[in-house]
Formats: C-alpha cells, structure tokens, sequence
C-alpha cells in the first residue's frame, strides 16, 4: 500500500499468479525483504497465522491480498497507525448502522482487473469482463445511495462514518458506460443480436443453416434406419456429421473417422455444402461481436482511469471491512493507542488519583488460541448433528442396529467433547504495566503459560499498529511500537539453529542492537540453557541494561530466582507470576502482579506421597533463607488474594448501590406520576362539581325573578352568582382550593326567602339546603356566629342559619 499527496491509500493489484505462493507454508512469502530478527519474531508470534485469519474476512479476491500485504508489511508510522484504526471503527460503526454493510462478493475483482488490462492494450473485452464491470459500477452507486440515506436520516453519520464516506463520496460512477453495457451484452454474458444488425444477419443465417442441416440429418437418419440402429447425429468442430456404430454401406460422404468395434463418424455429402456455409456464417457472427465488444471497449478508454481508481477503492474498503469484521467477529476492542514519553508520577483527576499505564490490557486474550477453539468447538458441534442425522436417517431406511449401545456411546461422548469445550474457553490474562516500569519479569512453573503471555501482548502491540482491534476488555492501553522483538525458545517455535544456549545469545544481541527507545522486547527463558549461577548473572545484566538504555519495554519470563530481587533495588523493574493452584496441582494461567513466583516443586512431591525422609533432605540442601522467601512470599499471595476478594467484594456492593439508586429514581418517577395523575383527577372533580353548582345557581336565579312582583336593588343572589363564578376560576387555576367557597357565596340566593328566628340544629341533624335543593348533614354548629358546616356528599358547606331550613 502506497500514499498520494492527499493522504489516501494507493492499494496496489497484485499479480494473481502469486496468490497461491503467498500462502504457502503459513503465509510467508517475503523472508528476504525482512531483517532476520524481525522474521524470526515474526515467525515466532505467528504473525502470519494471524493475517491469513483478518485476510480471509475480505470480500474478493484481490482485498484478501492486499490485506495479507498491508499486516505483513508492519511498516506504519504512528499518525497512519491512526487513520487505519479510525477507517477501522467507521466499519464498525456502518456494521452498527446495518443500511450501509459493505459486501463485495458480488465483484469478479479478476474479471475487472482483466478488462482494465485488455482496455488498456486497446484489446476487445469479454462479455464477463464487461458484466463485471457493471456489478461493480452498480455496487459503488448502492454504496452512495445508502450512505446517502443514512446521512438524511441523521446528518451525524457522515462523521462517525469517516473517512470511509469520504472514500464512497468520491466514487466516479459513469451510469452512461453502465447503460451502454447492458444494452449489447446479456446476463450471461453475451451479446445481444440488437447490438448491431450486421450481428443479428449473421445469426440469423446460423440458425437457418443449422435448421436446413438438422432437417438434412434427420431425413438421412431415417432413410437409413432400416441398415443400422445405431445411427446418430454428432458434431465435430462445428461441422454436422453421422455417428454410427456399423459399418454404411449407401451413405456417400466423407469418411473423418473409423475403428474396430467403434463405428464410424462420416459428414454426409449433401452436408458438405451447408456444413462450409455455416463455418463462414459464424465467422461473420465472431467478427460482428468482436466489432461490438471493441466499440464497448473504446467507450470503456474514456473513463478507464477512473475505472482503475473505482476499483483501487472498492479493494481499499474491502481491506478495511476484513479488518472491522475480524474485530467484531472475535469481541476486539479499540485500543488508545498513544506515543509514550517518559513521565513519572501520577495525575489527578475527579478527585482520585490515576496511574499512568504504559500497557494497560484487561482480561487479553490470544487470538490465535480464541480462533482454535471456535474451530474446534464448531467441528465437535458439527460431529454431534452429523451422528444424530446419521442415526435418524438409519432409523427412517428400516436399518437393524446390531451396535445401538455403541452408537449411543458415540453420540454421548460427542456431546461430552462440546460440553467440555463449551467449559474451558481460553483463559484471558491481565496486564497493567505502570509507566515508571521498564522490564517486567514473569516467574511461574512449566506450562504455565508464561509463553502464550508473552506472545499475547507481542500480537496485542502488532495489531494495534496494524489498525485491528485487540482482542481484550474495555479500556485499552497501548503505546505505538516502532518493533517488537521476541527471543522464545519454546521447541514449537525455534528453529534447529537457535535451540541452542548461543543461538539464544545471538538472537538477543541482534535484538539488543535493533531496538530502539519505542521498541518491544519480548525474553523468554532468559539465561537458560546453561550453568544455573552463571546464566542468572547473565540475565540479570541483560535486563539491567534493557531498563537502562534499552527497549521501552522488555518483559522477560526465568525460573532464575535471582531476577526476582531485581524490582527491590531498582525501580524500573516489576515482578509477577503466574499463579498455581496447589490443590488440584495445575496452573490457573493466571497473572498475579507484584508478586514473584515461588518453588512448588517440594510441596509437590509432598502432596505426591514422596518419603518424609526424602522432603526433609531436600528442604535442608534448599536451604532455610529459600524457604524463608517462599514463606514471604506465601504470605504476599494470600494478601494478594484477600485484597482482591475485597475489591471484589466491594464492586458486588457498587453495583448494588447502583441498583438500588436506579430503583429510587424509578420510584421517584413513579411517584411524580401517581402526584400528577391525583391532581388532575382532584381538578377535574372540582370542575364538574362547580359546573354542577353553576347549573343550580343559573336555575335557582331564573326561578327568582320570575316570581319576583317588585323592583329591587341588585338581589343577593346575583351578588352570590357573580361572587361564586369568580371563586370558580381560582379553584381551576389552583386544585388545592377547596370547594366550599363556591357553595358558600352561591347559597346567599337563599336569604331573600328566610326571615325571623329558627331553630338551632344540632350535630348529625339533616337539614335542607334550599339553594341547592339538598339535604345536608350538620357536622359544626357556631352558634354564636349563627353558623354552621354542613356535609353534601362530598362536599362541605358553610352556611348561615337562615340559609336552611330545618
């Protein structure tokens, strides 16, 4: 992949030829082209397993080329490292989006690349060629269309899509070359007999002549049934002749072919004519479409360079879709990838104290043992509904099974198999590598993982410069790598020539000489191989000087206990370990930080049953200091473990706190609601009352002045009106009002009717409310103020003693 002026990718069409020799042997087609350290850290992290795995989520051929080239090459500088992790999540985000998925498998990307080649020579393309054309210009205008659609429905998508919308915006589609295609060649490819009339003569006296000759056959056919039964019509090199397994006799014709017992094959004399009249009718048919197709092929000259662009960006976002769809195939997670600089200390922020990370990868995991596993758990899943159909079509074909118990056997330990890789998924480790560390060393018993960690972490920085998503929990933390170096001895991965004690010492000085300040450094079994005192000297002043002027950083694994005493007096070093259980005697693969790892090798052969005598021996030549150190660090793990226990417990008790903040907000709503609903129901009850108590007044006025025989002053009761459809329209506007104030303006009607002294009721009497046409029960008397409260359903009145009767 190369780059213009403008700052996008140029991908380079690779030869077809040399698709099967890239991935021979895993992959590695250029050994040459790298430095030998590189390539063998490559090899070693089988880097080329993995862009065979990215590569093969490409669409078309030539995507998954360019995207084996652009992992392998690991030749990005941290701003395009960058730009392919943005083009990266804008494939994620179209995925999330599901308008605008970019799918293209329907482009022959060869067909295209062939007819660019033909065009260019100024050679007839082929109909195919032409078709593939189409589907791509066709698939480039959907592109557009969709993305178009997106950005009308939410104007926020042209930006979380880019760059890749720039890519599709830019698209040169020539919708007139698309329509001249399909109007001379068909579905399948070939021409149409409208394209040109010289075109559709020709064919048409093809078939005219191949209707005389059928016809011609068939008469001859039937003239000579009686001789021989045998007689068929055959076709050799586009010429009709007759196929017979006996000798003619009275067929005259030319004689092209005979053998014993064979028969033979002779074109007819009367065929000879018709025969050499079609040859040169379909030559005129060949020369017609070849005149059609170069016409075609002079239309497509005039926009090949943006036919050659189209199709340079067509592979560009197929390489970026391969990348997106591995990621969100496989869980990854963007990483923040940064350039460290060398900084020490901490910053605050939110009022706590946060480390800064050089490395920061929870819960990573190897992609290549992730993918294995989703292998063979799809084949185990795939053995178990092969058995079970196999054994369900048995039973419906009537077999006898003299081996059911077998059988069921077989099922059963099929479904025993998926069920046990369904329970051991790979196991992800932690990483988090404070900024102040330069050298990490990783202690911890034999297949224990230690290796399969230092590979995890090689592949997390080689994916993360490569624009992939690691595969690990959110958040990730990575600084940009301008190399990664790793020296792993492990027998699977070294060659013959570095198995040994020198051939690790070469590696690691070549590594020593390349990396730079920005560099990885990966060592497994530093100082192995050799005398144990004199190859932990050795490691020891190999990591002292990796902290000093070396990579940024190292990580090394030993089963020297010497390296473990380095973080004591140097601050650039840490220590961790991978944990073993010591009950079922196993590791748990995984990492315990801050912790160095312990001999386990007594207190196994202990649990093992091995003789007391033996044990004592052994802890007496071991020595009382080393077990002192192991009791330390004993105590260390199990500090380290109730410590965690802690803050998980800890985080249990945070995210029930976050739940039971979510129920109160939830009832606080609730709430809210249940106060609103209450106060509309009390408004529009009070509305109905008052409009009830209107109609009353409006009646009981009516009544009055019908009966009334004499002039008056403004009567009380339209004062009481007047008094009461003003109180009415403060209770709508305030619900918290009570309705009393309504009755106790409206019932003032009454005073015109009542005079002179009444009697006092008394408590629970009932009494009549003549304004309103009601009895009312008496709930409060105030006899000195001639008042009294009364109850009408509802609602209460206060009311005056002349305003009721009893």
């Amino acid at each position: 992949m190369n780059s213009c002026g403008c700052g996008r990718p140029i991908f380079v069409i690779l030869s077809v030829a040399s698709t099967p020799e890239r991935f021979k042997n895993g992959g590695i087609l250029k050994q040459s082209q790298k430095p030998s350290v590189l390539h063998q850290t490559l090899r070693v992290l089988e880097w080329d397993k993995l862009c065979n795995s990215v590569s093969s989520f490409a669409s078309t051929s030539l995507g998954r080329e360019s995207t084996w080239d652009q992992l392998w090459s690991l030749n990005q500088t941290y701003e395009e490292s960058l730009r392919l992790l943005d083009e990266t999540n804008a494939a994620l985000e179209m995925h999330k989006h599901g308008g605008c998925v970019m799918d293209f498998g329907s482009i022959d990307v060869l067909l295209v690349k062939s007819a660019i080649q033909h065009a260019r020579r100024m050679l007839p393309v082929d109909g195919n060629e032409a078709l593939a054309i189409v589907a791509m210009l066709q698939l480039a205008e959907t592109l557009q269309l969709n993305l178009k659609a997106a950005i009308k429905e939410d104007a926020d998508w042209y930006k979380r899509f880019m760059p890749i919308s720039e890519v599709i915006m830019e698209l040169v589609v020539n919708r007139s070359l698309v329509k001249s295609i399909q109007q001379v060649v068909d579905e399948n490819g070939s021409v149409k007999d409208s394209a040109s009339s010289a075109l559709k003569q020709s064919r048409d006296q093809v078939r005219t002549l191949e209707r005389k000759l059928f016809q011609l056959m068939d008469s001859l056919v039937r003239n000579n049934a009686n001789e021989t039964s045998s007689l068929e019509v055959s076709n050799v090199d586009g010429r009709w002749c007759l196929k017979s397994g006996s000798n003619l006799t009275n067929l005259k014709g030319l004689l092209l072919s005979s053998g014993s017992g064979l028969g033979s094959l002779i074109e007819p004399l009367s065929a000879v004519p018709l025969n050499d009249e079609l040859q040169q009718a379909r030559a005129l048919v060949a020369k017609a479409e070849a005149d059609v197709l170069l016409k075609l092929t002079e239309k497509m000259q005039m926009d090949l360079e943006d036919i050659e662009n189209l199709l340079d960006s067509i592979i560009q976002l197929d390489v970026i879709n391969a990348r997106a769809t591995y990621g969100l195939s496989f869980g990854g997670t963007c990483p923040d990838l940064f350039l460290a600089e060398k900084k020490n200390g901490a910053s605050v922020e939110s009022g706590f104290v946060k480390r800064e990370w050089t490395l920061y990868l929870p819960k990573a995991y190897h992609p290549l043992l992730v993918q294995q596993h989703r292998q063979n758990l799809q084949k185990a899943r795939k053995d178990v509904r092969f058995a079970v159909s196999e054994l369900r079509r048995k039973k419906l074909q009537g077999e006898k099974f003299n081996v059911k118990e077998e059988t069921d056997i077989n099922i059963s330990s099929l479904e025993m198999q998926v069920n046990r890789l369904e329970q051991s998924p790979p196991v992800p480790v932690d990483f988090f590598i404070a900024q102040r560390t330069r050298v990490l060393v990783i202690t911890g018993p034999n297949t224990g993982g230690k290796t399969i960690c230092l590979k995890t972490v090689g592949l997390a920085a080689l994916m993360a410069r490569s624009g992939l998503h690691v595969l690990a929990s959110e958040p990730v933390r990575i600084p940009w790598f301008d190399s990664v170096f790793a020296d792993i001895g492990d027998e699977q991965s070294l060659s013959q020539s570095l198995s040994t004690f020198s051939g690790h010492l070469k590696q690691i000085s070549d590594i020593k000489a390349q990396s730079t300040n920005q560099s990885l450094v990966l060592l497994d079994e530093v100082g192995a191989g050799t005398n144990p005192l004199e190859g932990a000297a050795l490691g020891m002043s190999l990591l002292e000087s990796f902290a000093e002027t070396g990579a940024l950083l190292t990580i090394a694994t030993t089963h020297h206990s010497e390296l473990k005493t380095l973080k004591y007096s140097n601050n650039a070093f840490e220590n961790a370990c991978m944990e073993f259980d010591e009950v079922d005697l196993k590791p748990t693969y995984k990492i315990l930080w801050g912790i160095p790892g312990r001999s386990n090798a007594i207190n196994i052969a202990e649990r093992l049953g091995l003789p007391e005598k033996v044990l004592d021996k052994a802890r007496k030549q071991y020595g009382a200091a080393s077990a002192e150190i192991n009791e330390v660090i004993i105590d260390m793990e199990r500090f380290k473990q109730r410590f965690q226990e802690h803050v998980n417990e800890s985080q249990h008790y945070l995210t029930l706190s976050r739940n039971l903040y979510e129920k109160l907000l939830k009832t606080k709503r609730t709430l809210m609601e249940h106060g609103t609903n209450q106060r509309y129901r009390k408004t529009t009850e009070v509305s109905e009352a008052a409009a009830v108590a209107r109609s009353l007044l409006h009646k009981k006025v009516r009544q009055l002045r019908s009966s009334g025989t004499r002039p008056s002053p403004p009567s009380a009761a339209d004062k009481s009106l007047h008094e009461s459809e003003t109180s009415n329209q403060h209770r709508e506007e305030d619900v918290k009002e009570s309705p009393t104030s309504v009755s106790k303006n409206s019932v003032k009607v009454a005073q015109q009717s009542t005079s002179g002294k009444r009697r006092v009721p008394e408590v629970g009497d009932m009494v009549h409310v003549p304004s309103i046409g009601k009895k009312a029960t008496v709930i409060k008397v105030e006899s000195s103020k001639e008042q009294l409260l009364v109850q009408v359903g509802n609602m209460k009145m206060k009311l005056k003693l002349t305003d009721i009767e009893t």
